[in-house]
This record gives structure tokens, sequence and C-alpha cells, in this order.
């Protein structure tokens, strides 16, 4: 009799410290799904942007969503691909190497001011006498994470093979670069349509746009099945701009956004095609 006063005590003690065994299946992290990221910003900055995301899939798919930022995009891609991670946002190429593992799917895709694309931008400063992309020879160039090939493939593509610059470095984060050129310690530097369009009110000026590519996006890694996949992607989609506590959870992430879409690998073959010739030697 003392002896099962004593596991009924142990039980109830257990409880609230989360020592029960789980549940109908669950795992040891009972129900919790780890969401992750390419760090765009610095840290803080990502949690202020995702924390609104991870609050509305928590209570959307009612089960625990918490935030595992990686320091840059090689550790991002290492997360989803290995399952360190279940659901990550993405940059294109990011996603690409991590699909390339066989282990991601694609789950949705951003919508910027109504379209589901978007453009990596060539900035200057306002008062800057550069006027053309080959008047980049000689001078100073910002780029963002190391690893983040599309933005050196844009800049070659452009015209401006990158031993024709006097030196490039590479600063990590978007708003660093544009920080960084703003104050004339670059003299040009390769941002996001979103960011860039922000910067053109803080002295920055666009001086050459890229073609339209596949943005952005949501991805999964294949720890997720079909079910909770379907319900992952629904809470995206359903979305709504219109809707103020959605808006405060899209504009949160980028104000340029407007919310998501659904997503093909497919669509990810424009920026296969565009990095491939530099990968080897960028």
């Amino acid at each position: 009799m003392r002896l099962w006063r004593s596991l009924i005590l142990l039980a109830l003690w257990a409880v609230p410290f989360g020592l029960c065994p789980a549940q109908g299946g669950e795992t040891a992290r009972s129900g919790e799904l780890r969401f992750g990221s390419v760090a765009m910003d610095i840290p803080a900055e990502m949690y202020r942007r995702l924390t609104p995301m991870t609050r509305y899939l928590s209570n959307t798919l009612g089960r625990p969503v918490v935030l595992k930022l990686a320091p840059n995009m090689p550790a991002a891609i290492d997360d989803i691909a290995k399952g360190e991670v279940d659901i990550a946002y993405l940059t294109p190429v990011a996603y690409i190497e991590a699909h390339a593992s066989g282990n991601v799917r694609v789950v949705a895709k951003t919508v910027t001011n109504g379209k589901s694309s978007f453009r990596l931008m060539i900035v200057v400063r306002e008062d800057s006498p550069i006027r053309h992309v080959q008047d980049l020879k000689g001078k100073s160039f910002a780029f963002g994470d190391e690893a983040a090939l599309l933005q050196r493939a844009v800049v070659v593509g452009a015209g401006m093979p990158l031993e024709k610059l006097m030196e490039y470095h590479f600063l990590g984060h978007y708003d660093n670069i544009a920080r960084g050129v703003a104050s004339g310690d670059f003299e040009a530097g390769i941002l996001k349509d979103t960011t860039a369009f922000n910067w053109q009110r803080q002295g920055l000026r666009i001086l050459y746009s890229s073609a339209e590519l596949p943005p952005y996006n949501i991805a999964v890694s294949s720890k997720v099945d079909d079910r909770l996949f379907a319900r992952i992607q629904q809470a995206f989609l359903a979305l709504d701009i219109r809707n103020p506590e959605h808006r405060r959870v899209i504009e949160a992430l980028d104000r340029g956004y407007d919310g998501f879409a659904p997503a093909s690998d497919e669509e990810y073959s424009v920026v296969r095609k565009l990095i491939a010739p530099f990968a080897a030697r960028l």
C-alpha cells in the first residue's frame, strides 16, 4: 500500500516538470516544433521579427512552436536538412542547398506587394557619383553572408566581375550592409528589395535591380509527416493581411510582405541556373 502511495505521489510530482512518459506517441519534446531561420538580421532583431509568427503557429497548430535561430546560412541549412528544426524560413539558395539533401520540402513562398517574387538590388549612397554598374570597378562592396551565393551571382551577372572590385567584405545581415553603405564605409552593397526600399528614405539609392526571383520561403524537414505538412501549409496560407492580428504577424516578419502563397520546388530552378556558372569560382 505504501509502495502504491509513493508511486502515485511521484507521478503527481512529475507532471508539472514534464517527467511523465509521453502519451499518444508524442516525442520527448512533447509535440514541440522548432522553427529555424537564416540569420538575415542581428539575433535580437530576428527574435523580434519571428516571435509573432511562432506564437501564431503555436495557437493555430495547437502545439508549442519555439525559435532556434542559426548564426549563419550553413548552420541554418544543416539544421533543417538534419531535422534539428522542423520548420524554417529560408532564402532561395538556402532552400535549394537544403533540398539537395533530400530531406526538405517547400511549404509556401512569401508574397510582397502582391507579388510572389523578389529582386536583389545594388545600392549606393544617394550622393554617390556612381551611376552605372561599370562604375563599381575599383570600389568597395558589401555582401551579406559569405554563403549567400545568389548575391555574388547577381553582381557578376550585372556585369561586374568580383576581381574588378577594389575589395569586398561579408557583413552578415542586410541591415549591416545598408548601414555600411549609408555611413560611407562601403561604396556599394547588395540588399533584398524590401530592405532597399526602406533605406531609400534613409539616404540610399538603388543602382541596379535583378530580374524577378522566386522568394524567401517556408520549408519543413522530412520529419514532418504529410498530415502535419498540410496543417503547417494551411496555417501560412490562411494569414490574411486584412486581418489586423494577422497583419501584425506578417509585417513583423517583413513590412513589405502581404502573406504567403503555395510553392513548388520547380519554381526555384531559375535560381539554380543563375548560380550554377559561378558556384565553382565564387
